[in-house]
């Protein structure tokens, strides 16, 4: 369930912002003009604002507020582009391997996650980085064919290897 939602005799300010059914804004009304308004059209004065002098109320069907309240709540649960997931390619990866990790990073993005692409480069392997810096752009090219993404960070030369940042577009 959303927030606490004060509509028409719950809410206890002398005066509120009024904003009509089409989205207009009226002004600054006492509350007994504001809910004999709603009252004329057969709808509801819902409060939407809290901590606000005078708060603002809007003059719509509660059941369709508290409905769309539930909604966007639910999508921002469904939403995880703050969470990330990591992909690690190794300099020597098969490219059956590779197809393997290609897979995972779909699920991930189709689920929301951001993903960070790691090369882990160990010993001599640091000397041939154009050669890593290639393995990670033909994941990213066998990646682009089946899901549409967006580059956040672009390759970046860590201590380990290197590094990329993608999210879905």
């Amino acid at each position: 369930m959303p927030k606490k939602v004060f509509a028409n005799n719950r809410i206890r300010a002398k005066e509120v912002r009024l904003i009509d059914k089409e989205g207009n804004q009226l002004g600054v009304v006492t509350l007994g003009d504001a809910l004999r308004k709603a009252q004329a059209d057969n709808l509801d004065l819902i409060q939407v604002t809290e901590h606000v002098n005078p708060p603002v109320c809007k003059i719509t069907d509660y059941g369709k507020y508290i409905y769309r309240l539930q909604k966007k709540e639910k999508n921002q649960k469904a939403q995880k582009s703050g969470e990330l997931k990591s992909i690690r390619l190794r300099f020597n990866i098969s490219p059956h391997d590779l197809e393997t990790r290609v897979r995972a990073a779909e699920k991930f993005l189709k689920k929301g996650y951001n993903i960070k692409i790691e090369m882990v480069l160990r010993g001599r392997e640091k000397r041939l980085s154009d050669f890593a810096k290639e393995k990670i752009k033909t994941f990213l090219t066998m990646l682009q064919e089946t899901t549409a993404i967006k580059i956040e960070k672009e390759i970046k030369r860590s201590p380990r290897g290197f590094t990329m940042l993608v999210r879905k577009s």
